[in-house]
């Protein structure tokens, strides 16, 4: 594209090192090597001179003035009409003066450094948007070059090409001795593409002195063009023969001249409306959309100032001045062409020679010039900013090592790996042998790039981040809507397949930029995006409008040690139901007592931790005097309106060791149940993760995976239980998680029985309560929920559900069957239901009990009060404490829990899974908590993975 060129053009010619043109990330210190601090301050003092006419008006006006102005303004009369003709230029005007509107607030938003629109764009909105741009700025600076390469060829065998198959010649003279055809053709442009090469890769300086010059050399010609319309005199002009030999099918006949008739009505009146043809020098027949194709080419130029952005006094100031002064005076000249050529040429001249300014000029061979020079200047000009672009891709990293070798560069800086590759993508659009064959294709380019300009800004504007305020204020987000909506339908009115193919092209490219680059400190617009929309549907998330029917967990799990975690960590990753899941720690301090918040430094570990075990996790620290005061900050303060965590989980208070799991290659791969790609493998890194070393906690006793054997006690472990409970949080217990491996249970289904299927064994009773087994309260089916939540995840479907019915003998087992078949149905829960008698294990609790009636059970170290006085105070307790069983924690014997125990796991083989037992309420006299987590320890002895879980809100519903 040519408007990147004049910012190497002014680089070369003020002598700046191609160092210069580094793109430094933003926060960051350049690459450090000898000479780079000299470099740096010779920078610094070389004082940027370039005002606003010669560093952004000239350079746009270059770029914008080449084919078309020359070449194709006949063309487009010709086949469009005036009328049309003009219509196509205030389209085509009105998308780019609404990407230049975009431009302009990018450029006045905050100081800028040299990098052109490329630098602009991926340091305002981040690598995605970046590097995306940039590369379809990279295609469409190739393509306009090898367009230009072609526009040069033409006009010369239209000068010096043999009349047998020529293109654009007008009369046969002495100097017409090039052969002409397809092949000849692309001979003369791959000549003219190896010039530029060695331009790009020698002299590339002394083209960059001489802009200024081709600069005059076409507004010069473009005076004389005026001029002539009013001073030649009428004349008949032989047109050139066909470059097909197929008819166009308007009629047996094909003119061979036509007339220059001055001005006259009748002219005009023949120009008026649109008559398209075929194109005489491919035979492909015209519309509207491939005119516009070729005459957009003529309007791409607009980021030109943009690049100048190193090198002017003040950028901030001058591109959107001189660019908007470009582009004005650049569509008054067009117009005004566009009106000349109708007024005083006969369709067929503009039909069918294309050079006809040549032979109307007082003098033919100021056009000459003028082609040449400006067609040349745009090959050029293109071809170096194609390979500046890729260099600056290349620097930034953003496709690793695929653009590796496009940062090589010579000692003089010049990075001639880019240009060669460049050169050799130009050579390649250059087979495609004819000017309006990829000018559609190299419109399209354009067009998207400037949409995704315009879309960028939108994005800006959208996300309302407070240091986005340009100071260029006639920006507002409807401008980039439309120039949006212009750039997409004029792109799938010129070609659906085309346009189709560069979305998704550029859409691969963004997300491939997304999550295969390395994190950047430019700051990335999707996050502001996602922060805007996050926060204004949190708004909308009203908890008061919360129906059973949609309830999801949202977990806080607390964690002590992640390197004895992950296995836990891992399977609540599973049942979260892509609810709310948040990892949380209590550090034990005093603010007051330390220097700075000692949690900011371990949030890059932690957050390390999420991407390592590919969860979907927050995490949420604090600073706070005991376990329990954190885990109730946490409770109060994790989430924002309506997602809050609604299930706290912890790991069981027991004496087992913990287990290193972050640093045993086999156990630190996981493909977790949200992951929609196949499972990759994650290489450990331990230098990520500064957890504290598990091996202090062997000689102490260690509560698994959660608590620190120094501070936290089972007085306190139960109060948490008790304190969450109150605060209307469900509550899940999890046991001998420290050893669960996700990936071995879920690739090779086995159990500690041998390989089998893969089960799920679910126990929703009261197995504290023998006296009282409902299966249909809160929690129970609290329990269901989550079990069934576990076998919807795509990993554990293939698991079985079994449902453990606990029955007495003199029951009806049918009967209890049926209505839990039943309700597992409304329910639409997939189970098998397994009934069990247990009437060895109740008659050991009512033996218990009568032997509690005698005298006050001594087996309880907290049954130190009467019997009468704990009697009454238990039966007050028992109707404030829905489930609560203060009496059985002191009659319950620990013969009857081994018993239970021994039920659970002899009851059926294979041993599932993992099982999900009821827990119940903690006893209302906080004295007997430490009998509480007893009973609970005897319970789930050696039971394997284990849930204990206690629902306090309905979760389930049969309603539609």
């Amino acid at each position: 594209m040519p408007e990147r060129t004049p910012l190497l053009h002014y680089r070369l010619s003020t002598s700046v090192n191609e160092s210069d043109l580094r793109y430094p990330l933003a926060g960051q210190a350049q690459e450090q090597r000898p000479g780079n601090s000299r470099q740096r301050a010779a920078h610094q003092q070389q004082p940027q001179k370039l005002s606003v006419f010669f560093g952004v008006v000239i350079p746009t006006l270059l770029s914008m003035f080449s084919v078309v102005l020359f070449l194709r303004i006949g063309f487009v009369v010709g086949h469009a009409g005036l009328y049309q003709g003009i219509a196509m230029f205030l389209v085509a005007y009105f998308i780019i003066c609404m990407t230049v509107l975009s431009v302009c607030a990018i450029s006045t938003n905050g100081a800028l450094d040299a990098g052109g629109a490329y630098y602009m764009i991926s340091r305002a909105l981040g690598p995605e948007f970046g590097g995306s741009i940039g590369i379809m700025f990279f295609l469409a600076n190739v393509c306009a070059s090898a367009l230009y390469v072609l526009g040069l060829v033409e006009a010369i065998v239209a000068t010096f090409g043999k009349p047998e198959g020529q293109d654009g010649s007008l009369l046969t003279f002495s100097h017409q001795v090039l052969p002409s055809g397809y092949w000849w053709s692309l001979l003369y442009a791959s000549v003219i593409a190896l010039l530029c090469l060695v331009v790009c890769l020698v002299g590339a300086h002394i083209y960059a002195k001489a802009t200024f010059l081709i600069f005059l050399v076409v507004m010069f010609v473009l005076g004389t063009i005026f001029i002539s319309f009013f001073a030649v005199s009428p004349r008949t002009i032989l047109l050139p023969s066909p470059s097909l030999s197929t008819s166009n099918g308007t009629g047996p006949v094909i003119p061979s001249t036509a007339n220059f008739t001055g001005f006259k009505l009748a002219t005009l009146m023949g120009n008026l409306w649109a008559e398209y043809t075929s194109d005489y020098t491919t035979g492909n027949m015209m519309t509207f959309a491939t005119v516009f194709a070729v005459m957009f080419n003529g309007c791409t130029g607009i980021m030109a100032g943009s690049n100048m952005s190193g090198e002017l006094k003040n950028p901030s100031y001058s591109i959107p001045r001189g660019t908007i002064t470009a582009v004005i005076f650049t569509f008054i000249i067009y117009n005004l062409l566009c009106v000349l050529v109708a007024c005083s040429c006969d369709r067929v001249l503009l039909q069918r020679d294309y050079g006809f300014l040549r032979d109307i000029n007082i003098w033919s061979h100021f056009v000459t010039i003028g082609v040449y020079s400006s067609t040349l200047s745009a090959a050029m000009s293109n071809l170096i900013g194609a390979s500046r672009i890729l260099y600056a891709l290349a620097r930034d990293d953003l496709f690793g090592k695929a653009l590796s070798p496009a940062k090589r560069t010579s000692h003089t800086g010049n990075p001639w790996a880019s240009v060669l590759i460049s050169w050799f993508l130009v050579q390649l659009v250059l087979f495609s042998g004819k000017l309006n064959t990829i000018a559609s294709i190299v419109t399209i380019f354009f067009l998207l790039v400037y949409a995704a300009v315009d879309i960028a800004c939108l994005a800006l504007e959208w996300a309302s981040a407070p240091n986005f305020r340009p100071t260029f204020r006639y920006f507002t987000w409807y401008t980039c809507v439309l120039g949006i909506v212009g750039c997409a339908v004029m792109m799938f009115l010129i070609n659906a397949i085309y346009a189709s193919a560069s979305i998704a092209f550029m859409l691969l490219l963004l997300l491939l930029i997304h999550y295969l680059s390395p994190t950047s400190s430019w700051g990335y617009i999707s996050q502001a995006l996602i922060f805007h929309q996050v926060r204004k549907y949190l708004l909308m998330l009203d908890v008061r409008k919360d129906h059973v029917k949609f309830w999801r967990p949202q977990i806080l799990l607390m964690v002590s040690n992640p390197r004895s975690s992950v296995g836990l960590i891992t399977f609540i990753n599973d049942i979260k139901k892509s609810g709310l899941y948040v990892l949380g720690h209590v550090q034990l301090g005093d603010l007051n007592t330390l220097p700075s918040d000692p949690l900011q430094s371990q949030y890059d570990s932690w957050l390390s931790l999420v991407d390592h075990l590919n969860i979907k996790a927050f995490v949420n620290l604090t600073l706070a005097d005991s376990v329990r005061h954190g885990i109730q900050h946490l409770l109060f303060i994790s989430g924002l309106g309506g997602m809050r965590p609604n299930t706290l989980v912890l790991g069981f208070y027991d004496k087992c060791l913990p287990e290193d799991k972050l640093i045993d290659p086999s156990l630190s791969t996981i493909q977790c149940a949200d992951s929609s790609g196949p499972s990759q493998e994650l290489e450990q890194n331990p230098p990520l993760f500064h957890f504290a070393s598990l091996r202090a906690s062997r000689d102490r006793q260690d509560y698994g995976e959660f608590g620190d054997g120094k501070v936290l006690g089972p007085q306190e472990y139960v109060a948490i239980i008790a304190d969450a409970m109150k605060m209307q949080k469900n509550v899940v217990l999890a046991r001998y998680f420290n050893g669960f491996d996700r990936a071995k249970v879920l690739s090779s289904p086995s159990s500690s029985a041998g390989k089998g299927p893969l089960y799920v064994d679910v126990w929703p009773v009261n197995l504290l309560r023998p006296d009282s087994s409902n299966y249909v309260d809160t929690c129970s089916l609290f329990l269901l929920q989550l079990a069934c939540i576990l076998n919807m995840v795509r990993a554990w479907r293939k698991a079985t559900l079994r449902l453990f019915l606990c029955v007495e003998e003199g029951r009806s087992l049918r009967g209890s069957e049926e209505k839990l078949g039943q309700l597992l149905k409304e329910l639409r829960i997939k189970a098998h239901i397994y009934p069990v008698s247990w009437d060895q294990q109740v008659a050991l609790h009512w033996q218990r009990q009568g032997e509690w009636g005698k005298k006050n059970s001594s087996h309880s170290p907290d049954a130190t009060t009467e019997p009468k006085k704990l009697s009454a105070h238990e039966e007050e307790e028992e109707g404030d404490y829905v489930n609560s069983f203060p009496s059985n924690t002191t009659r319950l014997s620990d013969n009857y829990l081994s018993a239970v125990n021994k039920l659970i796991l002899d009851t059926i083989q294979p041993s599932p899974a993992v099982r999900f037992l009821y827990l119940p309420r903690p006893p209302a006299d906080t004295r007997r908590y430490t009998t509480y987590l007893h009973q609970l320890e005897l319970l789930t002895q050696d039971l394997g993975p284990t849930l204990l879980i206690h629902g306090v809100t309905p979760v389930i519903t049969t309603d539609l």
